[in-house]
């Protein structure tokens, strides 16, 4: 998918990590250090969590939306993962773009081979690893009494484990999150480091 390069000056940072390995939490810290930066919120067909804010965290649309989202071409990029389609607004991210700020994706390895491949400005990617598959079976077990998964959710989550972890070396940066304030700042690091290669 190709576009107009709106800003050249700019990034589409994505962060991408099998599930559990705290890639939302590091985003969010992210944003609340650097207000030039602004995430990106997909769209999903995916029922919400209890701690979820429609617009805020998700745009939670039906099934039916989302494919007519997809015939128009509205998405950026977008992907079916764990039962749920996930999309992000090509809209969204140019607006983003033009009022001067960086964007920021918390999406997963088929939204960033995609999202690759358009050229709306600089892409910086980065990939989160857990220090170890025990660990984020932890984590996993953890955010469960958060939001509700069950067994089976946390089974196929790390069935998914290995084949997100074949496609770290597709990322420009792999990043082990083994404390979440030093795997932050390392990542925020990267970010000011490739600014300067924009300037």
């Amino acid at each position: 998918m190709s576009s107009t390069i709106i800003k050249n000056n700019k990034l589409l940072i994505i962060i991408s990590s099998p599930s559990g390995t705290g890639k939302t939490s590091v985003c969010k810290r992210i944003i609340n250090h650097d207000k030039k930066i602004k995430l990106s919120v997909s769209h999903t067909t995916r029922t919400p969590r209890d701690n979820e804010i429609n617009g805020l965290d998700y745009f939670f649309i039906s099934s039916d939306d989302f494919n007519s989202k997809i015939l128009d071409k509205s998405f950026l990029e977008y992907a079916y993962v764990f039962g749920n389609y996930y999309g992000t607004s090509k809209k969204n991210v140019q607006e983003i773009l033009l009022n001067d700020c960086d964007v920021l994706f918390d999406i997963d390895w088929q939204g960033a081979s995609q999202i690759s491949n358009s050229n709306l400005a600089r892409i910086v990617t980065i990939f989160l690893v857990p220090p170890s598959k025990d660990e984020v079976l932890e984590r996993l077990k953890k955010r469960s009494k958060e939001t509700g998964d069950d067994h089976i959710s946390i089974q196929r989550r790390m069935l998914e484990y290995e084949n997100e972890m074949k496609h770290a070396s597709e990322y420009s940066y792999v990043v082990v999150n083994n404390e979440i304030e030093d795997c932050t700042k390392k990542v925020i690091s990267i970010i000011e480091n490739e600014r300067k290669l924009s300037d």
